[in-house]
């Protein structure tokens, strides 16, 4: 597997499994979290209805201040929910176990994807700092109760992601270029979507870009780099969110000897509410 596999980070393959009875949206965060240690392997879009989604990138400590940095430098992609202390495996949002119970991490060498397991005890590192990143994935229950359709949801499939040329502002030894996310929207629902997603600036909030992909440098909407590819039918058009992965790429961009992230759509779900980040 290499890193820029574009299915690298789907949930093919593995369903809820025979104990899961609830509907994923119903889900407590304690529950899914206790899915996801037993094995599941799935994108978490719609999964645990009012509560915040996170992504999770996990640095050594000597590193952390440059990823601090970073996403400060460039919070429309990188908005922080969280930071825990050297080795701490819980954050004060998420009671679960940040090695565990996540469905599916990414480890990284030298900026290199080495391996995409389910469980990362064995690589934790008691000097690993972890950052956990505001998701898009928070507000797609409003633009659900709003009547928005969202393809990947329907489809049951993870949300298609993709490098831009938009270059980030680097910090340290970070650099890189900031990720988006893109959803079909229907013509006519395009301002209720920028109006509701605004309200949630500490998950992305408003997109960074609607229509033409090719402003973006992005060439074919069928070839994401993170997640898989996502129908753009007639009468709708691509809009574009600043993505938490835009960390990721940055790892693989600057090459630093360590960090674990989530794989790309199989967050981190918080016992925080998705209305503590709604601004009026």
């Amino acid at each position: 597997m290499t890193a820029d596999d574009s299915d690298a980070g789907t949930g093919a393959g593995r369903g809820l499994g025979s104990g899961a009875s609830t509907p994923p949206a119903e889900l407590r965060p304690e529950q899914a979290r206790a899915l996801f240690r037993r094995g599941t392997r799935m994108t978490t879009s719609g999964y645990c209805a009012g509560y915040a989604q996170a992504n999770l990138i996990a640095v050594p400590r000597d590193l952390a201040y440059e990823v601090l940095l970073f996403t400060q430098r460039n919070a429309k992609a990188c908005p922080v929910l969280d930071v825990t202390e050297p080795g701490d495996t819980r954050a004060s949002i998420f009671a679960g176990d940040l090695r565990t119970d996540l469905p599916a991490y990414r480890v990284y060498a030298n900026g290199v994807l080495v391996a995409e397991p389910d469980d990362v005890r064995d690589v934790w590192r008691r000097d690993l700092v972890s950052f956990l990143i505001g998701c898009s994935f928070t507000f797609e229950v409003p633009m659900l109760r709003a009547g928005i359709p969202l393809r990947h949801l329907e489809t049951g499939g993870n949300v298609a992601m993709y490098r831009t040329d938009r270059r980030c502002r680097p910090a340290g030894r970070l650099r890189g270029p900031l990720v988006v996310s893109m959803r079909p929207i229907p013509a006519d629902r395009v301002a209720d979507a920028v109006r509701i997603s605004s309200r949630y600036p500490a998950v992305h909030g408003a997109p960074v870009h609607v229509g033409d992909p090719a402003a973006l440098g992005i060439a074919d909407l069928d070839r994401p780099d993170f997640g898989e590819p996502v129908e753009v039918r007639a009468g709708e058009i691509p809009v574009f969110w600043a993505c938490g992965v835009t960390p990721q790429a940055a790892i693989m961009a600057s090459a630093p000897e360590f960090a674990i992230s989530h794989a790309p759509g199989h967050m981190a779900i918080t016992d925080a509410r998705d209305t503590d980040y709604q601004v009026p």
